[in-house]
Parts: structure tokens; sequence; C-alpha cells
């Protein structure tokens, strides 16, 4: 698909990861020879942005948390933060959902976005903090490579579990056996 594309991809991307992804992980540098990438920068301080096609929504994005990833070098280097949350706000209902994929943390911005979400979909990556180690898959833990466990003491089922009852929780990058074996 992207050596038949007939225009650049859309992607939006705030500045630290965009670095990332152009040079410490060059995908973006090799999409550039196929189809290629527009990019539409994102404001991380609050400042909302459009979705072509998508009517009817606020896009807001915040910074995930602290704890970053193993792939991406150039926004720990420079104080940025690669793990992005998004949140979407139905313009017609007001109803609102947090999207965070990567979270190794729960910081304050993120709890806070939490607490007033009528939906939650979190990382959902590793069960416990030492998985991958006691596979024999790695030396890191969960919260070493920017996903926080679903178990143990500060777990995100913990965190879940202090949200309001009207709250939906869904958990999100789910890792099956297949993929740890």
């Amino acid at each position: 698909m992207l050596r038949e594309a007939t225009r650049p991809g859309r992607s939006g991307v705030p500045t630290a990861p965009y670095a990332d992804l152009t040079r410490g992980n060059p995908i973006l540098q090799v999409l550039s020879h196929y189809c290629g990438i527009d990019r539409q920068r994102i404001d991380l301080e609050g400042g909302g942005f459009e979705v072509d096609g998508v009517t009817g929504v606020q896009w807001r994005a915040t910074t995930g948390s602290e704890q970053t990833g193993s792939l991406f070098t150039q926004s720990r280097s420079t104080g940025g933060r690669d793990n992005v949350a998004l949140l979407i706000t139905d313009e017609g209902d007001g109803r609102t959902a947090l999207y965070a994929p990567g979270l190794g943390a729960i910081e304050e911005r993120v709890w806070n976005a939490m607490q007033t979400a009528d939906c939650v979909l979190v990382d959902g990556t590793f069960w416990t903090d030492e998985e991958m180690i006691g596979l024999g898959l790695s030396r890191k833990r969960a919260r070493d490579i920017g996903h926080l466990p679903q178990s143990g003491p500060g777990g995100m089922l913990e965190w879940l579990e202090k949200l309001p009852p009207s709250t939906r929780k869904i958990l999100i990058h789910i890792k099956t056996p297949s993929h740890t074996r």
C-alpha cells in the first residue's frame, strides 16, 4: 500500500517523537521513498487539532507519561516525552474518551483526564512488571520500557479501580501468549 500510494500519508506527530521517527528510528525517512508523509503538528499543551474526514469530534493531545519506550532515544535526550494521550470529545453530547496506549506511570495530567473521561482506553501490554524477564525474553521490566503492568502495587488495575463506577474501562495493546513465546 505504501509503495502504490498516490499521495502522502497523513500523520499527526508531536515534535519530540517526530525527531525520533526521522533520526533515531527513521521510519518516516523510509516512507519518504514511497508515499511520503504529510506531517500534521500536534500541540501537547492543550491545543486541539482536526482529523481529516472526522466531523463532530474535538481532538486534543497531551503527554502520556515521562516513562518512555526503548525506541525513542531523541525524546529522552531532548527532555521530550514520546508517550501521547488523546482526549476525544463528541461535540454532540460532550462525552469524552481518553486514549492512552503507552503509560509507564500515571502522572497528574493523565490521572485528571482519566477521572473526568466517560471512557478510558489504556495500556494493557503487560500483566506483571517482570513478565518479559520471567519468559527469558528481556532483562527489562515493563516499567523500564514504558508500560505500567496491570497487576501489583501501583499497577493499572489498581488505578482503574479508583475511577468512578460510571467510567467505561478498556485495556488496549494487549499481548497474547503467541507474542511472548
